[in-house]
């Protein structure tokens, strides 16, 4: 019995794979303390499954606590060693401007406070030590930390990517404290970089550690084994080794919703997709090539740079709990505000009195007020009327009107989203299906579609916790990597080689894993460019395979290529993985198919119209024509007119356009 369970801003979400079915549960997420709601996740599945705790095989996590303290800026008291004169580094930056033509607009302020940076006396370069670090100096440091009582230590000094003794003596000083070292966190070059997520990593760690400390003390009490916990890359890493960096979690949510995205869309054929995930509070888009989500090599979060392999993942601030309301010129917004868990929208009866996406989706009847949400929330039609009405009164609008036009607002911000991934990166969305999931995406989808000239849309049949059975499905996963800086005749295949198995046998001794799968990936720019594209290649390339790889992609990218330029091979990546679970979606949708069908009155385009209503979970074959709705256990589609439905052999629903 495998288990799944991801927690989300509104819901926390499990998923039970277990005699070739899934069996899934909701429960509200408790923000206080995100064990809470996981074990209740928990608790529901295993009463619908009938099974005890103990026969949970593996438990896989993907939860939101790293991601939530660096946004709301809770983080741990925290202090920076770096190689002295060089302590302002991150406040220093890369002296760019946060928004090019907003002069008041600032980049976010350094985690660790001026007081609490350190200089080191010692100095690495590239070639080696220039100034050694010596014992004394490593413990007057550790003992001057020590006085101002940090809960961690970002330890990062000059070419330790490359020369790492320095930072392991201060490593081994310092005693009492968490420390994040920046070879063992980053281990590449560019200062800026490596220094902000190692801050980043130490900052987060201590709460990170808090928390999976107690989900561990609940789970041993319920029976559970040890969780293990999703990374950015999507990868699942082992919960000791998540506790001790905080920074290889940051978005370890939206990325179990796009492995579950990638693992439906593989099932279904549609080996390039759109993923499109709308929960209750934000709403992640990914692009699938291939069967595989889209990679990248560093990232931002909350303004703060990230130098770590992650997903693709552009998340925007429209879920179905963000608060619509009016801006100082009269104008409609909707989020990035979110009702979240507690209260939750106005309809949900818990004490909210903001119109919310989800209200507008009630009142205009595209949601059943006699028809309860996953997670067993009633639906108050009242309430949620009451809260559009003082936003429409201030917008000089009718109530109706106003609940269409939230639905408007938000559409355009997950369709900006979508450009974001798509036409802004030279992708064409019109060759991709979409595939929408969340609680909330498949009520948005066509309207989205249309948007975007898409015909075709996949909605999963388990789409309101497919980033649960993403982490159940998910394979384990080190990502190690390292700056060569090889170009001319210092880039060999001999070179290369020991370098990829160098890194390979570091990222399966972190794994645990001797007969792990191996796969390295290449960064390369053409002399003098200052940044590179990756490129995957195999253990044993070339330089000439290596060319080739990276002059079609450069093409590909910037429409030309350069054959008289050398190449540099700037960093070496290499990931060890072992694969995820065996589920089959085919046999799991012939478990619990029964329908009921029947009619209700709702609001489209400003006319009151019929819609045809199928609640529960179709079975394979199933057909079906727009409008209508299709009640999922966890989720809501809204089949537009012009559109029609079929029901494939995994469950999923295949809607198509006229």
């Amino acid at each position: 019995m495998l288990l799944g369970v991801d927690v989300g801003g509104t819901f926390t979400d499990a998923v039970l794979a277990l005699d070739g079915r899934l069996v899934t549960a909701k429960a509200p997420s408790t923000p206080h303390d995100q064990s809470e709601g996981v074990m209740a996740a928990v608790g529901a599945a295993l009463e619908k499954a009938g099974r005890p705790a103990r026969e949970v095989r593996e438990f896989s996590h993907g939860m939101t606590v790293a991601t939530n303290a660096l946004l709301e800026g809770r983080t741990a008291r925290t202090a920076l060693i770096a190689t002295e004169g060089f302590t302002d580094l991150i406040a220093l930056g890369r002296q760019d401007r946060a928004e090019l033509y907003r002069l008041c607009a600032a980049q976010p302020a350094p985690l660790v406070a001026p007081e609490l940076r350190f200089g080191a006396r010692e100095r690495m370069t590239p070639g080696g030590p220039l100034t050694p670090l010596t014992p004394e100096t490593a413990e007057k440091l550790a003992a001057r930390v020590e006085e101002v009582e940090a809960e961690a230590v970002a330890v990062v000094l000059l070419h330790a990517y490359r020369h790492p003794e320095h930072e392991r003596a201060l490593g081994e000083a310092l005693k009492d404290v968490h420390v994040s070292l920046s070879h063992e966190v980053v281990g590449t070059f560019r200062e800026y970089e490596r220094a902000a997520t190692t801050e980043i990593d130490a900052a987060l760690s201590p709460l990170l550690r808090n928390y999976l400390r107690r989900l561990v003390e609940r789970g041993n009490e319920a029976g559970l084994p040890e969780a293990a916990i999703m990374q950015s890359n999507g990868g699942l890493i082992d919960l000791a080794a998540a506790a001790g960096h905080a920074a290889w979690t940051v978005l370890s949510g939206p990325a179990g919703g796009a492995a579950g995205a990638a693992f439906v869309a593989r099932a279904a054929g549609a080996r390039d997709a759109l993923c499109f995930d709308m929960g209750g509070t934000s709403c992640d888009v990914c692009v699938i090539d291939d069967g595989s989500v889209q990679e990248q090599s560093a990232g931002e979060v909350a303004g703060r740079p990230l130098a770590l392999p992650m997903l693709a993942v552009h998340t925007v601030g429209a879920g179905g709990g963000s608060v619509a309301w009016r801006d100082p010129g009269g104008a409609l917004r909707v989020g990035p505000r979110s009702a979240g868990a507690d209260p939750g929208p106005a309809c949900y009866g818990r004490g909210g009195t903001e119109p919310t996406v989800t209200d507008a989706n009630l009142l205009l009847g595209y949601l059943a007020a006699d028809a309860p949400l996953a997670g067993g929330v009633e639906l108050d039609r009242d309430a949620a009327e009451h809260a559009i009405a003082g936003l429409a009164q201030a917008l000089s609008l009718e109530t109706t009107a106003c609940a269409e036009g939230i639905i408007r607002v938000a559409i355009a911000e997950m369709v900006r989203a979508l450009r974001v991934v798509t036409v802004q990166r030279g992708i064409d969305p019109r060759r991709y299906a979409l595939l929408a999931f969340g609680g909330a995406g498949g009520l948005h989808a066509a309207q989205i579609a249309e948007e975007l000239g898409i015909d075709t849309i996949l909605c999963p049949r388990a789409s309101g916790v497919l980033a649960a059975l993403g982490l159940v499905v998910s394979e384990r996963r080190r990502d190690v990597q390292r700056s060569v800086l090889l170009s001319d005749e210092h880039l060999t295949a001999e070179a290369i080689a020991t370098h990829v198995r160098e890194l390979g046998e570091r990222a399966r001794a972190a794994l645990g894993e001797p007969e792990a799968a191996l796969q390295p990936t290449y960064e390369l720019r053409y002399r003098g460019q200052s940044f590179e594209l990756a490129v995957a290649g195999s253990p044993e390339a070339t330089p000439e395979e290596l060319r080739d790889a990276f002059e079609a992609a450069h093409e590909e990218r910037y429409g030309y290529r350069d054959a008289e330029q050398s190449i540099e091979l700037v960093t070496v990546r290499v990931t060890a993985t072992t694969g995820g679970a065996e589920v089959t979606l085919a046999e799991a949708a012939t478990h619990d198919s029964a329908i009921e069908r029947g009619r209700r009155t709702a609001t489209l385009a400003g006319a009151e119209t019929e819609f045809e209503v199928l609640r529960g979970a179709p079975a394979p074959g199933t057909e079906f024509a727009g409008p209508a709705v299709v009640e999922l256990p966890e989720s809501t589609v809204l089949v537009a007119p012009d559109w029609s439905g079929t029901v494939d052999d995994t469950g999923t629903i295949r809607l198509k356009r006229a």
